[in-house]
């Protein structure tokens, strides 16, 4: 097994020497090819007009904007839990950005390099309100509808070992089976990310006031970006995007107000973000103002939020954990200077 993750690593590292890094392709092709999910609400689905949106898709779009000027220059890569990290292995993708939890096994073992955490999440339960579950130990015995490949699967055997609860998992290689298998009533139980369920409810279940997501959660579940190991140059960029973003909203920066603030700011820190002073975007092989228009494209990190997955989404969750550091939460950008 050790020599199938060395073999992958190598190969990683030739697809991104033999490319001249991934920076070199995307700006050569004019596109940028990311990997999402077959369709997480909130994250990254298909409208149905086919666009992608969520989260995710706006990470993807910000990425573009940025690197090549045009958020619609993106081809999005659907992807399952099994073949996501092949895709990116492979060089089929250029990013992954499909609400992929990071974890050791996975920043050692894979040949790939973890970004900054984009979403702080946790594995939880949702189940019908009529069953009259209140806590995790009423699922004692259940059949519990999981996906085949994640976290979920093994945190789930975990938990119930070592909490004396056996429950009967029931394996699913796509999550639209899974939901469709869940809502059909095989499962007594569904277990997930707590956001993917607040999601999967919202658009997914016959009636959303039947269902309810249990309070209690079972994992840290850190999501965010994947680049391949041996392109710093690529990885940095996907790096600053994120920080950039939180730096965004810590300064008042945003969609409707970014290209204005170029002009008008006598903000040291805004000067800097926005490439109006210094040249912090030619360090990384970019325009120096790549950051207004990554802004631009779908607004700071509390606009992409709440438009996604906030209070003026259909998931309705709150900031918490993923609430900027002066508020409460984790979302905290390194400075740019």
């Amino acid at each position: 097994m050790k020599k199938v993750f060395v073999a992958t690593a190598l190969l990683a590292t030739s697809i991104s020497a033999a490319t001249g890094g991934t920076l070199d392709t995307v700006k050569q092709r004019g596109q940028l090819v990311c990997g999402v999910s077959t369709g997480f609400a909130g994250f990254s689905a298909p409208d149905s007009q086919g666009n992608y949106k969520g989260l995710d898709v706006d990470y993807c779009r910000a990425l573009a904007a940025g690197v090549l000027g045009d958020p619609a220059k993106v081809r999005y890569v659907a992807l399952t839990a099994q073949n996501r990290f092949t895709a990116l292995q492979s060089g089929e993708i250029d990013v992954l950005y499909r609400n992929s939890t990071q974890t050791y096994l996975r920043g050692v073992t894979l040949g790939l390099r973890q970004g900054p955490v984009n979403f702080y999440d946790g594995q939880g339960f949702v189940v019908r309100v009529d069953a009259g579950v209140k806590d995790l130990k009423g699922l004692n015995g259940a059949t519990v509808c999981v996906a085949q490949g994640t976290t979920h699967e093994v945190t789930l055997g975990d938990y119930g070992r070592a909490n004396g609860i056996e429950w009967k998992p029931l394996v699913f290689d796509r999550v639209d089976t899974m939901y469709q298998t869940f809502f059909g009533g095989r499962c007594d139980a569904m277990t997930q990310d707590a956001s993917a369920l607040a999601g999967a409810v919202a658009t997914a279940a016959p009636n959303a006031a039947d269902y309810v997501v249990l309070p209690q959660t079972i994992s840290k579940e850190p999501l965010g970006p994947f680049t391949r190991n041996g392109d710093e140059a690529w990885s940095d960029i996907i790096t600053w995007l994120h920080y950039g973003l939180i730096e965004a909203e810590e300064l008042g920066v945003t969609a409707a107000n970014a290209e204005e603030m170029t002009k008008s700011s006598s903000v040291p820190a805004i000067q800097r973000l926005l490439g109006s002073s210094g040249d912090l975007g030619s360090r990384l092989g970019l325009d120096n103002k790549w950051m207004v228009q990554a802004i631009k494209a779908g607004g700071n990190y509390g606009e992409i939020f709440e438009r996604n997955v906030g209070k003026a989404s259909p998931l309705k969750l709150d900031r918490g954990l993923n609430a900027l550091w002066s508020k409460g939460g984790m979302m905290y950008a390194i400075p740019f200077k």
